[in-house]
């Protein structure tokens, strides 16, 4: 029997080993726990993370999607202010759904393509 952790752990390693990010296409991570949730712009050829942005300094009272759209425009902004137009985008295991997809959804009205 294995946890819902294990696989997400386990579908993960299936996407990293199709996707990786480049110097011309990053990889735009997500990561999302009970409370909080992540977006990361990765250059893996060099190992750099070039934008980051989360829901931990946001002070306000909001629903969890609405947080993740906020996050999501807030990491397409800052990426590309440091000069990334188009990523690959890796969900971490996570189904395309909810929080995920709002971030993915709002990232792209921002600006970056996927």
């Amino acid at each position: 029997m294995t946890t819902k952790e294990e696989r997400r752990l386990k579908i993960k390693a299936s996407v990293r080993a199709k996707i990786s990010g480049t110097a011309e296409r990053p990889r735009l991570t997500v990561f999302r726990s009970n409370k909080q949730i992540y977006a990361q712009v990765i250059d893996d050829t060099t190992g750099k993370t070039l934008a980051s942005a989360s829901s931990l300094k946001m002070e306000e009272k909001a629903p969890k999607k609405e947080i993740a759209m906020k996050v999501g425009a807030l990491i397409a902004q800052k990426a590309q202010e440091a000069g990334v137009q188009s990523v690959v985008f890796d969900r971490n295991g996570y189904l395309y759904h909810g929080r995920v997809k709002e971030l993915a959804d709002a990232a792209r009205n921002g600006g970056l393509k996927f």
